[in-house]
């Protein structure tokens, strides 16, 4: 009984544990990072993916490319989402955090292979992000976001790595005019929710330049309020909607199209005869009984139309149906009535048009094809997304990996007071952060040895916090200068999110899945079965 086998996990079950675990897992973290280490900054490269149903990705958007990126290791969909939590937070840095956390749990494979316990480099992992957030604050300069231009530079140097980045200033201006458009500030606390109230609108066909700002409630076929819309064009008349767009047309041909400054009716209710539920039964004994069912139906929808004429309403929204009946009564009263409507457009239309909330915002981009647009709208969306960091939190730091390089200089120098083996975890996280720059520099071509040996020995320097790489040229220059900037809302995020994870990935050291266990005798085809 003393030698007896016991199973305690079931026999179909497949485990993995120990130094295999831990060497796939960051294996697996180190290859997604390299899949979209080449789309980091100006000169990134774009990848071309096709989904399942055949259509086509063209992106260098960290987020968007892993998004379509089909992977089966546990650790890898981890990678994946942490790229989206970072896209929900801040909305930018999606390419940086990957990047990162494949390097943390790159510099520290050498330790585990070196029988190092995973708590210990855990354990300096934490103490450098403490002092990482702590740098980050000290280093950082407030902006008064208040003045135009600064907050356009700020944008700009998002947008610069991005396909838009031929259109920047346009670019630019439509995401601060549409964030500056939503903003709320509530008991002196500022709302901005750019997910719920700004959204932008892909018109196929013509170019870039035609975009442009709208202000109002704006109906295929049908324009309100201020602003219309014009066909075709290109990328540079992209612009600002503020109100909400549906994509309905007029009910009737004789309805007017263009209305400005309408008063507007929302319902949620049909205007047409209500049906009978389910079950129902009506006796008719005689030939007349049927006309005046048909009467009363009329009669009912007469007066609903009256009801709604009462008001004189120049345009009607409602969720449901209107019958033919209904139209001649609109028509004749010359109002525009748009039926079958979303409830969450019917929603929106309603607070655009209130006076207590402000208006949906929208943005209308116009591009030559499917994909162009696609990458626009996410390239506004990242711009938008940076405007709302910095009106959030005042404050940026210098970029083209010029923060990293301050930052790792401070943990270079605070690693010499730590005692004991957990310094050499901490000195590896200082490391780690040089993959920002080196990777904008292989990006732009230039030498990695030769430029980086140059920007360690500048950050020497006193006062040279703000020299980092230029991703255009690949050589050091003042990011102050270069006007290239980076919220500390995402910066913070970046490292925070890269961190965590990184260690998230080290503590594990099983992984138990339920997939059946294969035979030798299965995979070679179920022939040793016979």
């Amino acid at each position: 009984m003393m030698g007896q086998q016991v199973l305690v996990l079931n026999q179909n079950i497949k485990r993995e544990s120990g130094r295999k675990v831990q060497a796939g897992n960051i294996n697996a973290a180190k290859t997604i990072a390299d899949v979209i280490r080449t789309c980091l900054g100006p000169r990134a490269m774009m990848k071309m993916l096709l989904d399942p149903m055949g259509g086509i990705v063209m992106t260098n958007d960290g987020n968007a490319i892993l998004r379509e990126i089909q992977v089966q290791h546990p650790a890898a969909k981890s990678m994946i989402e942490i790229s989206r939590t970072q896209d929900e937070e801040v909305g930018d840095g999606t390419t940086s955090v990957i990047i990162l956390a494949g390097e943390m749990l790159s510099v520290a494979e050498q330790f585990l292979e070196q029988q190092m316990h995973p708590t210990i480099i855990i354990s300096a992992y934490r103490q450098a992000l403490e002092d990482m957030l702590d740098t980050l604050k000290e280093i950082s300069t407030p902006v008064d976001t208040s003045v135009r231009s600064m907050m356009l530079k700020i944008v700009h140097s998002a947008i610069n790595t991005k396909a838009l980045s031929r259109w920047s200033e346009l670019a630019c201006s439509i995401a601060l005019d549409a964030v500056r458009t939503v903003e709320r500030e509530d008991n002196g606390r500022k709302e901005i929710d750019i997910k719920k109230y700004a959204k932008v609108e892909k018109v196929p066909g013509g170019i870039i330049e035609d975009s442009c700002v709208l202000k109002g409630v704006v109906c295929s076929g049908v324009v309100l309020l201020t602003c219309g819309v014009v066909p075709g064009g290109i990328i540079e008349d992209s612009c600002v909607l503020k109100g909400v767009m549906v994509n309905k047309d007029v009910t009737h041909p004789r309805m007017k199209r263009m209305i400005k400054n309408p008063r507007i009716i929302l319902l949620d209710c049909s205007l047409e005869y209500k049906k009978g539920e389910s079950q129902t039964d009506i006796e008719i004994s005689k030939e007349e009984d049927f006309a005046r069912i048909l009467q009363m139906e009329e009669e009912y929808v007469q007066q609903i139309c009256e009801d709604i004429i009462r008001l004189k309403p120049d345009l009607v929204f409602t969720e449901k149906g209107i019958s033919d009946l209904a139209l001649h009564y609109l028509v004749k009263a010359n109002i525009t009535a748009i039926r079958r409507v979303r409830k969450s457009d019917n929603n929106r239309i309603s607070r655009a048009c209130g006076a207590r909330i402000a208006s949906r915002t929208r943005e209308e981009e116009r591009g030559a094809s499917k994909e162009i647009l696609a990458e626009v709208e996410r390239n506004l969306q990242d711009a938008m997304q940076v405007c709302r960091n910095v009106l959030l939190d005042p404050f940026l730091l210098p970029g083209g990996g010029a923060i990293e390089m301050a930052v790792s200089k401070r943990l270079m120098e605070r690693s010499r007071a730590l005692t004991g083996i957990e310094q050499w975890p901490y000195r590896a996280v200082a490391t780690a952060l040089e993959v920002v720059p080196r990777t904008l520099i292989q990006n732009c071509g230039a030498s990695t040895i030769r430029v980086l040996t140059s920007l360690r020995a500048k950050h020497t320097q006193e006062k040279s916090v703000n020299w980092g790489v230029d991703g255009e040229t690949g050589c050091l220059a003042d990011m102050m200068e270069l006007g290239i900037w980076e919220p500390l809302a995402v910066k913070a995020q970046t490292y925070k999110t890269a961190m965590e994870t990184a260690i998230l990935l080290l503590r594990i050291d099983d992984i138990v899945s339920g997939h059946k266990k294969k035979d030798k005798d299965e995979q070679m085809g179920g022939q040793g079965a016979e």
